[in-house]
């Protein structure tokens, strides 16, 4: 900010009564500051936290970007204009090491150059100074919700994992390609992962049948998923419980 601190709380808003209740989609979400004006960093970090979020500041660049690498935050709000490391070059780092972690920029630069290098940098979003509190929160939850949002359509257990909304399975690293009817009965055990799940529960559920006990259907769709998940000497972690039914799980 050219003229200090105090030309850019003018434009900020307060905080927020002690008495309101953080946003649902901050939650506990730990965000790392790293801005080189101490009035800054106080008045930002008390506006994040009466938000409901947990807030780490560094004031230099070099500390700010061990920070950045060593810590596990959510979210990062990075200065440009930092000293000791510049906030480009931190991005840079970021990027490289942690590349699903967003990151503001929070800069004075307001030329176009300047956005567009920190936006090719790997920022998420870029906000010049003086800016609103408000707008700056506003910033830092809508990538936080994006990445919730993706992390619930995300299934894994074991080294299983399942994307719902492309319905793309891997296990180990490794793709799996699997049939609708496979798909949805590996959704249907990960989803009671360690329970033993009965054949008819997994009858009504994946095929919508009721009890039918002349067919063997379950039984060889679970011998198909086994084949396609197993790999040599590690076999898909899906056991029969005799008598009963089958669990997803590890051994034991």
């Amino acid at each position: 900010m050219p003229n200090g601190a105090d030309s850019a709380l003018g434009q900020l808003t307060p905080r927020r009564g002690a008495d309101a209740a953080p946003d649902a989609s901050a939650g506990t979400a730990r965000v790392l500051l790293i801005e080189d004006e101490p009035g800054i960093v106080d008045f930002v970090r008390r506006g994040l936290e009466g938000e409901g979020f947990r807030v780490e500041a560094a004031l230099e660049g070099v500390e700010g970007e061990q920070l950045a690498l060593n810590g596990s935050f959510d979210a990062i709000v990075l200065d440009l204009m930092l000293p000791g490391r510049s906030g480009l070059e931190i991005l840079t780092s970021v990027r490289r090491r942690t590349p699903n972690v967003p990151v503001i920029v929070l800069t004075a630069r307001a030329e176009i150059e300047d956005r567009v290098a920190g936006l090719d940098a790997g920022a998420v979003d870029y906000l010049v100074k003086p800016f609103a509190l408000a707008e700056l929160v506003a910033r830092v939850r809508s990538p936080l919700r994006v990445v919730a949002q993706a992390s619930a359509s995300t299934l894994s257990v074991e080294d299983i994992e399942v994307v719902l909304l492309s319905r793309r399975v891997r296990r180990g690293g490794h793709s799996v390609q699997l049939s609708t009817t496979e798909f949805e009965l590996l959704v249907f055990l990960i989803r009671h992962h360690g329970e033993v799940v009965t054949r008819e529960q997994i009858l009504a559920s994946v095929w919508g049948y009721e009890h039918d006990p002349a067919t063997n259907v379950v039984d060889v769709y679970v011998g198909y998923l086994r084949r396609k998940l197993g790999r040599p000497g590690d076999p898909a972690p899906i056991f029969t419980v005799r008598a009963v039914g089958y669990r997803l799980g590890s051994a034991g």
